[in-house]
């Protein structure tokens, strides 16, 4: 697959949003503002049979989000996962992801603390070779520091693009779950949308 420079970008957002929190919104936000290559975020909640804890069902986490994405123009959340029979591998979803938007040039985002286990992904190689993937260094990660140490990114190293350090984010949703589960206020942390749903359908409780 043909990486176009110049080519408009959709930018791949994967998670649990388990709830989805204000830094997530804010994260995509920040990108979409200091990149002017990029169209749009698609935000794509994993399948419920990804293996964590506490995962509430699929459609209360994709609700949450289209709750908010629905008020963003260059905000979009997909269902590519969670409408999969199995979880998808990542390779996976992005070429689903690169189909639907044929005009575009599909990248993913992710985290160092990820960065550091993409060589044990599945299709790993195909993964680089084919998509552009954007690291978001977390707390005192080095992404170069991080590519260095390891022979396969190294070799793979045209793949990655470091996040400007303007972007930050503070993710946490398993502090916002036991503030519920406590019964104490989530205000500010999430939108008010996703406050609004989370009481409506008594979750986290």
């Amino acid at each position: 697959m043909k990486k176009e420079d110049n080519k408009k970008q959709i930018i791949v957002f994967g998670g649990c949003f388990n709830p989805p929190l204000n830094s997530h919104f804010s994260l995509a936000e920040q990108m979409v503002a200091e990149y002017p290559e990029i169209e749009k975020i698609v935000f794509v909640p994993v399948n419920s049979q990804y293996e964590k804890m506490d995962l509430i069902e699929n459609e209360h986490r994709y609700q949450m989000l289209k709750a908010v994405c629905d008020k963003n123009e260059k905000f979009e959340v997909s269902r590519v996962e969670i409408d999969s029979v199995r979880q998808l591998y990542t390779v996976e979803t992005l070429y689903k992801l690169q189909e639907e938007y044929k005009d575009y040039e599909v990248a993913f985002l992710t985290g160092s603390d990820n960065l550091k286990t993409i060589d044990t992904w599945n299709k790993a190689e195909e993964l680089t070779r084919n998509f552009k993937i954007y690291i978001l260094e977390r707390d005192k990660d080095n992404m170069e520091e991080i590519i260095q140490n390891n022979a396969f990114l190294r070799n793979h190293r045209q793949a990655f693009i470091k996040a400007k350090d303007t972007i930050k984010s503070n993710l946490s949703s398993t502090f916002v779950r036991e503030k519920i589960k406590n019964r104490k206020s989530i205000r500010y942390l999430t939108p008010d949308e996703v406050i609004s749903y989370i009481e409506k359908k008594h979750l986290y409780r």
